[in-house]
Order: C-alpha cells, then sequence, then structure tokens
C-alpha cells in the first residue's frame, strides 16, 4: 500500500501480542526511547504498518509468530503510520508494511512489502546473528568453523560437536556448522539423531546447495549399515579375486562409516587404478560421495583428489 493511499478500513488490533514484553505499540512521543536507546543492547524490528493495508494485516501474524519463536533475542515495535505520520516521513518510509531491523541505534536492514514467513525468518535471523557479532566474547565464526572442522579431522567429535553448537547458538542458520553437527552425529553411530536434523533442517539452512553434503554424509552412513559382510570378509573375497569391485565398494563403505576415511578412499582408488569404468564408474562415484561427505577442504579429500586426477589423466 502506497502512503496516501484512500484505502477505507476501519482500525484493528492486529494481532494482539501474547507477551507485551516481545512486542508493542510505539509511535513518535516514545520511538527514541523505546526504538533508538533500547536498540543499543539488543537487536528491534519496527514494523509500520495501517490498519487500511491488507498485506500489513497478512504478515503481521507470521512476523509476530517469528518474533515470538525467538524467545526474547530480538523485540517487535509496532508503528501505526496513520497515526504517526511524521515519524514515518522522517524515516523515509513510503508504503506499507516497511519493516526496518534497528540495532544499536541505526537500521541494519529493511524491506518492503508482505514477505512470506521464510523470508521474514531469515531477515530476524540475521539481524539476531548481527548483534550476537557484537556481544563480548563472541565467536569468529569464520575461525571457528576451521577450528571444529579439524576437530572434527581429527577425531575429536565431542570438541566439534561443542563449536558447532555454540556457531550456532550465535548463527542459527549457518548451514557449514548444521551440516558439521550432521556429521558428528554421524561419526559417533548416532543415525537417527542425524536423520531427524536433516529432516527438520531450516528451510533456509536446507535449499543451500552445501547442504548437499550433510544429506550424501547420511546416505553413506546408510548404505554402510546395511548387511555387506565384515571387513574381514570383504578383505578376503578381494585377496581371491582383486577384480571384485563391488567388495571394494562395499569395504569402502563400512571402512567409511567406522572412521577409517583413508582406508575407504584407497579401497576406492584401487578400484578406479583397475578398472576406472566397471559398472558405469561406480566406484568413482562413490569416491565423489565420500568426498563430499568428508568435506572439500579435508586434507583426506584433497589427497584422494589428487590420486584421482593422476588415474584419471595420467
Amino acid at each position: 500500500m502506497i502512503l496516501g493511499s484512500s484505502e477505507e478500513g476501519s482500525a484493528s488490533n492486529l494481532g494482539a501480542p501474547d507477551a507485551p514484553q516481545l512486542i508493542f505499540d510505539v509511535g513518535a512521543q516514545d520511538f527514541e526511547t523505546r526504538v533508538m536507546a533500547a536498540s543499543m543492547d539488543m537487536p528491534i524490528i519496527v514494523d509500520f504498518w495501517s490498519p487500511r493495508c491488507g498485506p500489513c494485516k497478512q504478515m503481521m501474524p507470521s512476523l509476530e509468530k517469528v518474533v515470538m519463536a525467538a524467545g526474547g533475542q530480538v523485540l517487535l515495535a509496532k508503528v501505526n503510520v496513520d497515526e504517526n505520520q511524521e515519524l514515518a516521513a522522517a524515516l523515509r518510509v513510503q508504503s506499507v508494511p516497511t519493516v526496518f531491523g534497528f540495532f544499536q541505534g541505526r537500521p541494519l536492514d529493511a524491506f518492503t512489502g508482505a514477505q512470506p514467513e521464510g523470508k521474514i525468518r531469515e531477515f530476524v535471523q540475521k539481524l539476531i546473528t548481527v548483534a550476537n557479532s557484537a556481544q563480548p566474547g563472541a565467536l569468529d565464526i569464520a575461525e571457528a568453523l576451521k577450528d571444529a572442522a579439524g576437530l572434527l579431522a581429527e577425531g575429536n567429535i565431542q570438541g566439534a560437536h561443542e563449536l558447532y553448537n555454540a556457531i550456532l547458538h550465535q548463527d542459527a542458520l549457518n548451514v557449514d556448522a548444521y551440516v558439521g553437527m550432521v556429521r558428528c552425529f554421524i561419526e559417533i553411530g548416532q543415525i537417527e539423531q542425524a536423520q531427524t536434523l536433516v529432516d527438520k533442517a531450516p528451510e533456509e539452512i536446507s535449499k543451500v546447495s552445501a547442504f548437499a553434503h550433510a544429506r550424501t554424509a547420511l546416505e553413506l552412513a546408510q548404505g554402510a549399515g546395511e548387511d555387506k559382510g565384515s571387513i574381514e570378509d570383504l578383505e578376503a573375497k578381494i585377496k581371491a579375486d582383486e577384480n571384485d569391485h563391488q567388495a571394494r565398494i562395499d569395504l569402502a563403505l563400512i571402512l567409511f562409516a567406522s572412521g577409517k576415511k583413508e582406508g575407504a578412499t584407497k579401497a576406492l582408488l584401487d578400484s578406479i587404478m583397475l578398472d576406472s569404468e566397471w559398472n558405469d564408474g561406480a566406484a568413482r562415484k562413490e569416491l565423489l560421495k565420500l568426498m563430499e561427505a568428508m568435506g572439500y577442504s579435508d586434507p583426506i579429500t584433497l589427497a584422494a583428489r589428487r590420486k584421482l586426477s593422476s588415474l584419471l589423466f595420467s
């Protein structure tokens, strides 16, 4: 709705908040104290709306729902532009709904027009992430991700899990940390917990291409759980027939599931070296899945990629 339009309607109490301390009305008289000053300590979303605006009424319940779900990490201030036209003009609000995200006395982000709940959630989480990052003792997320990946590669699953959890506490939509959590559960054999994380991943995470790594790692772990025989049995099969490529692939999956990643990649590389085209390149496809599941920066992945290139292009 463009401000100044002649659309008629009566004012209504849209989506009365269940928790007034989280969601409240604000006007020109108290905007300075309840938004500008208060945002020095925590992020505050400001929704400029009008009771004459249909899209405002449609979006407000979703906005309130997302704020309530944030559990006090952000506040929502609602400004009725019909009653606060000068305030709207001061912030250059030209149409409603217009939503600002304030932190430390200034607007960090904004959007205009009704948005779906997923977009609102992403907007709110970004604001919370910025605010959390500004707190004393906040993690350097880039460095923390590197440290967590290192701990995971070293087999320190507990340490990696704690660090990934801390990252997600600061940035709930960090896809690398979310994928890391899935890998931690897989590493300790808690496949059901890993499946739950994958199934319940927020839309903002699940639609990111990097999330495919988590799905791949889970698929590999589930495949390794199938009855393929023991490591000893499979090694005996390969010793009896070095061209038993299916045994090599099955061995790789079991080794990978048991944490023996180098042995897993070696089993597949040996198969590729003997016959790279067996079963339409099955060993190569499985190796690519393993590398994706481990992460492309993992030292074992990097070594396997170099070896694979030398085999395929020598």
